[in-house]
């Protein structure tokens, strides 16, 4: 028995592999949030509640691949937030987030057998987020095994026409996209390839605020490949806030 207990939990260990060490920095709670890409699971069926300076271990198949966000002005009752709201519930199971909301998204054991991850503005910006593998192995180029962030508070100096204004005031900043919903600004149509949506030649180069405030990060969906970054790593750590 003591022995198929060992090869139970070898079995657990080697799928259970890397482990996402998950902070909020935040004045408040936040509730986190998880979805798998085609395939994979949501992780702790999609979120939970994570308190002021809290941290909270959640550990994943070696493959899985999605994205975490964090859900903010959460009411306790409801379970409705103002920002990355999944459908008024802790556990979004499966469920994504309504943006405006700042993403962590990695696929581990991508191509190469590389981890790619990085920090996603494309649905918009609600909260300061970063992600960083600890022990990795790289190649020691300045975007492998690196940390990537937006480390910056972006909701006050959001143009006025991109902001989410609610009773408790500015909460978010909305993507062009969400904010205008034209092909150009979500590059669809006759806008959906790399070279047909440039923001460069968009009425107003809104990706430019967040690029220019937030380098690492992705500013929309055709954004160059810098803001990519690779590892391989058994543990990642991610923080929410400041």
């Amino acid at each position: 028995m003591f022995k198929s207990m060992l090869t139970t939990y070898s079995m657990l260990t080697a799928v259970l592999a890397v482990e996402f060490q998950i902070t909020n920095k935040e004045r408040g709670p936040i509730q986190v949030g998880f979805q798998g890409n085609n395939g994979k699971p949501a992780l702790e069926n999609g979120g939970f509640i994570l308190e002021q300076d809290a941290t909270r271990s959640v550990w994943s198949e070696s493959n899985w691949a999605g994205r975490i966000w964090a859900r903010t002005w959460c009411d306790y009752n409801t379970k409705h937030c103002l920002t990355g709201d999944c459908g008024n519930r802790v556990q979004c199971a499966g469920n994504g987030g309504a943006p405006p909301a700042t993403l962590v998204e990695i696929t581990l054991k991508g191509a190469g057998g590389l981890d790619f991850y990085d920090i996603s503005l494309v649905d918009g910006f609600n909260i300061p987020a970063s992600i960083e593998p600890i022990g990795g192995k790289g190649d020691g180029g300045q975007y492998s095994c690196k940390k990537s962030a937006c480390p910056r508070y972006l909701n006050d100096e959001c143009p006025n026409e991109l902001k989410l204004n609610t009773e408790h005031g500015v909460v978010g900043c909305k993507s062009a996209c969400l904010a205008f919903n034209t092909d150009q600004y979500c590059c669809r149509g006759a806008f959906g390839t790399p070279e047909t949506c440039r923001s460069s030649t968009w009425p107003v180069n809104y990706p430019n605020f967040f690029k220019s405030r937030c380098p690492d990060a992705y500013s929309y969906a055709y954004d160059d490949h810098k803001s990519t970054f690779t590892c391989r790593a058994e543990k990642y750590l991610i923080t929410f806030g400041l």
